[in-house]
């Protein structure tokens, strides 16, 4: 049998160093993990890593899947459509054509890595959960971060305003945010509320009086936190979630009756309002978008960008639109000299909780080029709508192998009406 052996094999009996050698590259061109399953183990972890990317829409556009898409470009979003109702036999009939706007995208984000061939030769488990893991967490955050910070600009505001101050949320808190999206036609099924972790662990105690069925009191006790199918939605936490300040806002009158629009001309305003604060208009009256009556409340209009004490003009959402109207927000426009109040007290800070329906945001993200110059190897992957590129290349400074981690997307509020921000106290 010796005498068949190859002088590889010969000279590996003779030397057991050599032998060794030889296995662990046969291991090693067995086991090396590829820039591809690489990637896709990130892109995997990424739309399961955050609570709140794992429940809005995401969109993705395979318009750059050849191509490669570049900050600036665009994707195309569907929007929903609106019609009036007439009254009598004659009829003006309404185009139903599907509405759709681009979204830019605008953002590029990426995470560098450095690791080499001996982190390659793990197990993919492994090294998912050494390198990947935290990588992708900490890139998953900074996306959320963006998309939160869009969402808690919702033009709702539900509070306990218990003993006139604002306080902690309890169930009657929460049942106010489900019955705020029934009156704006949210779909009743798939609800979500993302929670502050100090929101989570004050509203598990005021739910445990309530007749629930034994096993959810029982998982409420037993892991601290609020079970799925719980007032009407599927509660999650999330570190993303914001904390707002208001602004100093103490007084301000429209000027000019009859407006409409995004824009509300005021006479000069006493104090700041800041992006994100809650106001309303004496006698502007949010409307039941199926019957056009009144809903008996003032609408609340969302500060969309910081305003400074005196100013003349206040930028909103949603659009002042009186009823009868497609999309119609309101009652009517309001009165010349109508006075503006902020929903929250000025001054105050209060976390940012949301209740949502998942398609009143969406998450789109396309596919980036794939350079070639200076590249080892380069990989990009999609998965549930979700797109990111993984490049390897050598930095002959250093003289290390560097790998970064990108994602390109855009973010908008495509039906904001279906989600509230529930404050809670800070």
């Amino acid at each position: 049998m010796a005498r068949n052996q190859s002088p590889e094999g010969r000279d590996s009996k003779r030397n057991p160093a050599l032998s060794l050698l030889c296995s662990t590259e046969a291991i090693r061109a067995n086991s090396l993990l590829t820039i591809d399953m690489i990637t896709n183990e990130a892109v995997r972890l990424f739309t399961q890593t955050n609570a709140f990317l794992r429940t809005v829409s995401r969109q993705y556009d395979d318009q750059f899947a050849r191509t490669g898409a570049k900050i600036g470009n665009t994707l195309r979003i569907r929007l929903p459509n609106d019609y009036l109702v007439g009254t009598g036999p004659a009829i003006t009939p309404q185009g139903t054509n599907e509405q759709n706007t681009t979204l830019t995208v605008a953002t590029q984000k990426h995470v560098p890595v450095s690791f080499g061939t001996a982190e390659k030769t793990m197990s993919l488990d492994d090294f998912s959960e050494r390198i990947l893991a935290p990588a992708v967490n900490r890139l998953a955050a900074a996306v959320a971060g963006d998309l939160m910070t869009l969402a808690d600009s919702s033009a709702t505001l539900v509070m306990n305003t218990a003993g006139g101050n604002l306080a902690s949320p309890i169930p009657q808190t929460w049942l106010r945010a489900g019955a705020y999206l029934d009156q704006n036609l949210a779909p009743r099924m798939d609800r979500q509320i993302i929670l502050d972790p100090i929101t989570q662990a004050n509203t598990v105690g005021t739910l445990a009086g309530l007749f629930n069925p034994q096993q959810k009191i029982s998982g409420q006790y037993e892991t601290g936190l609020i079970t799925k199918d719980t007032l009407g939605f599927d509660w999650m936490y999330d570190q993303t979630t914001k904390i707002h300040t208001v602004g100093t806002f103490s007084a301000g009158t429209v000027n000019g009756a009859g407006q409409t629009g995004n824009t509300l001309v005021v006479n000069a305003i006493t104090g700041t309002l800041n992006k994100g604060d809650i106001i309303t208009i004496a006698g502007v009256n949010a409307i039941n978008r199926l019957t056009g009556q009144t809903q008996g409340e003032l609408r609340q209009f969302v500060v969309t960008a910081n305003v400074a004490s005196g100013a003349t003009s206040i930028p909103i959402y949603p659009a002042i639109v009186p009823a009868p109207a497609a999309y119609n927000t309101v009652t009517a426009s309001p009165a010349n000299s109508a006075a503006i109040s902020l929903v929250a007290t000025a001054g105050s800070s209060y976390r940012q909780n949301l209740a949502f329906y998942p398609e009143a945001f969406t998450l789109a993200t396309a596919d980036l080029e794939m350079p070639t110059a200076g590249v080892v190897q380069a990989a990009r992957a999609e998965f549930d709508g979700v797109s990111l590129r993984m490049i390897e290349a050598y930095d002959v400074m250093n003289d290390a192998l560097i790998t970064r981690m990108d994602i390109l997307y855009g973010f908008a509020a495509i039906r904001p009406e279906w989600a509230c921000v529930v404050a809670d106290v800070v």
